[in-house]
């Protein structure tokens, strides 16, 4: 896990140079009135989809997507030394749609940022999946199995990725690598699916994104990070996966499911490992079960630090579920640091067992985990403990059990768009996701997390982006900063 040390300092911009030195490139236009065979991409004469303007583009351009429905899919298939921006010049008036499955691929694409659409299925839609990045690109190659080069440096950032007919939100799978997901906002995936399939995969980084529903449509996880399919491609395992600076609210989905999970089809080798999950949000204010915020299935190395889970998360474990099922092997090496689980109804796993811990993890599902130094409350009843489980509260010596004061999160607004605003009144993606932090995931100050992080062990900058400085606190926001650098709360996409 020597990337995570280097990566977990890095802002935003510099993730997206991947350390490509960029050169200045052209402006090319695309518009609803545009044509691809008597335009040539300029302002006067724009081309007419997202597909003919990148064939057509070259390394360092920019592509600006003029307002409008662009029907049909748009395959983003080539590959650049130089980085290609393909950019809605209006944020999320350019809106992508599709009536046969995925309105946009990368299945033979390098070096691409895809930036401010609107991303959906059309009504009607029976084909599966909103938006797919995945390697073909080896295979097109003398069919290599998936040799450099491979579908990669691939960037998905300040786009509305909404409302599937048909499976998962966006699916990252069969060996594609440096796949960037920052500062995004999802809702609705459809049936026993995801927001995102994370699927055998190397070096994804998800931050700065916003996770919620607002129908329920009984789905799956928000994230699941896996491997489906062993050795049939060139990953086996996917790894090096980063989700951080992200929240998660208003569940609406099946009740064996989690926000995030790692792991879920019971495969013999490790499903997903070197995973860091670092000051996140996660807000219970939904009535729907859920089984756990988080669950691991046979998968190792995964750091967990410096997270907020907050509200009655009618959750049947409260922290987490810990469990290898099928061929998975044990878990390994699973490390809970500095979070903060915090649950002021008192209701902490009860909703779906009597006798749970904060845990779900089941004896000899888990070769080796820590916990330490967390901060716990249950309103006025005790932390949950079950002598049964592979990790339970007392193996935290260094536990903080006291209120930080959050507040109330049953006003909740869903902030899904209409075209123009966010419904919380919002008008940009940063603002909702700064909205919400500051509402739900702010402590009061003075309570007993402010400055008790461990420093050896915290995260390096908060939800916000910024420097936490010598003396943490625990959970995701910092209360009293060193810098406000990184990002800051006026950070805009």
């Amino acid at each position: 896990m020597t990337r995570r040390l280097f990566s977990q300092c890095i802002c935003a911009a510099t993730l997206l140079l991947w350390g490509v030195s960029v050169v200045a490139g052209g402006i090319r236009y695309v518009a609803v009135n545009g044509s691809d065979q008597t335009g040539d991409g300029t302002a006067g004469s724009p081309w007419a989809t997202l597909t003919h303007a990148v064939d057509n583009a070259v390394g360092g351009d920019t592509i600006l997507v003029r307002p409008g429905v662009y029907n049909g899919r748009q395959n983003l298939r080539r590959q650049f030394e130089q980085p290609v921006t393909v950019r809605s010049e209006v944020p999320y008036q350019a809106q992508l749609r599709h009536n046969g499955g995925a309105a946009l691929v990368v299945f033979t694409g390098r070096n691409l940022m895809i930036e401010g659409f609107d991303i959906a299925h059309a009504p009607g839609n029976t084909g599966g999946l909103v938006v797919q990045v995945q390697d073909l690109l080896g295979a097109v190659n003398g069919s290599d199995g998936g040799n450099d080069p491979v579908v990669s440096d691939i960037t998905f950032r300040n786009n509305i990725i909404h409302d599937s007919t048909n499976n998962d939100l966006l699916k990252i799978n069969n060996g594609a690598e440096r796949v960037r997901v920052v500062g995004n906002l999802f809702y609705n995936q459809f049936g026993s699916d995801e927001h995102m399939d994370v699927n055998s995969v190397i070096d994804v980084v998800i931050e700065d994104n916003v996770f919620f529903n607002s129908v329920d449509n009984g789905t799956s996880s928000y994230i699941v990070v896996k491997d489906s399919n062993g050795s049939s491609d060139t990953v086996v395992g996917t790894q090096d996966v980063t989700v951080r600076r992200n929240v998660f609210a208003n569940w609406l989905g099946n009740a064996g499911q989690s926000f995030l999970r790692f792991g879920e089809d019971g495969t013999a080798n490790f499903e997903a490992r070197d995973l860091l999950v670092e000051n996140n949000l996660m807000i219970g204010n939904s009535i729907d079960l859920m089984r756990s915020p988080l669950t691991v299935q046979g998968s190792r190395d995964l750091i967990f630090r410096n997270n907020t889970l907050v509200g009655d998360m009618a959750a049947r474990s409260f922290a987490g579920r810990l469990l290898a099922s099928g061929a998975n092997p044990a878990n390994e090496n699973l490390i809970f640091t500095n979070n903060i689980y915090a649950d002021p109804t008192g209701t902490m796993g009860t909703e779906g067992f009597s006798g749970v811990d904060l845990f779900d993890a089941p004896a000899g599902n888990t070769a080796s985990a820590t916990l330490d130094n967390n901060l716990y409350f249950n309103g006025a009843n005790p932390i949950p403990e079950d002598n049964g489980q592979d990790l339970r509260f007392s193996d935290d010596a260094n536990a903080i059990v006291a209120d930080p004061q959050f507040a109330d999160q049953s006003g909740l607004v869903p902030p899904t768009w209409n075209g123009t605003t966010f419904a919380d009144g919002s008008s940009t993606i940063r603002e909702v996701f700064v909205s919400l932090v500051s509402r739900y995931g702010t402590p009061a100050l003075g309570t007993a997390g402010v400055d008790a992080a461990d420093p050896a062990t915290a995260a390096f900058d908060d939800i916000l982006g910024r420097e936490r400085g010598p003396i943490p606190d625990v959970g995701a926001l910092e209360l009293d900063p060193v810098t406000d650098t990184l990002f800051g709360d006026g950070f805009e996409f």
